[in-house]
């Protein structure tokens, strides 16, 4: 009888996201984007003058190392602090994916704000419709 590959796939990418959601809890992160990648281009990162980015991540996964900044992505948020926070664009590329199916990237500083502002526009927009419902 062979093995199921399958299976051992499934099994190891539930082992992962326990021990992602384990380590958040540890922290004290609340998890919103549980898909999602982050990378960065080590061509044209100014991290060893800045390190703007590591300074800006909640959860400590971007780190200094080997000459460059590396990503622990076991917690990484996807939650574009980094994006944000960074002086070189296309520097940090982030993919996230929405409770709702919704696939968000961006890699600007500027795409973030305008995502970010989107939101929270939407938000407000919800709450008014709500609270003055006919």
């Amino acid at each position: 009888m062979g093995v199921d590959i399958f299976q051992v796939l499934t099994e190891d990418s539930r082992r992962k996201r326990k021990r992602r959601a384990d380590l958040l809890k540890t922290l004290g992160v609340i998890e919103y984007f549980s898909d999602g990648e982050i990378s960065i281009n080590s061509r044209i990162c100014q991290g060893i003058e800045c390190k703007l980015c590591i300074k800006a991540c909640p959860t400590n996964a971007l780190y200094w190392g080997y000459g460059r900044v590396n990503v622990v992505e076991e917690i990484c948020v996807y939650c574009a602090a980094c994006v944000l926070s960074c002086i070189v664009d296309d520097c940090i590329k982030v993919t996230r994916k929405r409770p709702d199916g919704r696939i968000e990237k961006f890699s600007k500083p500027m795409e973030a704000v305008k995502l970010l502002n989107s939101i929270s526009s939407k938000r407000r927009s919800n709450l008014v419709s709500r609270v003055f419902q006919h």
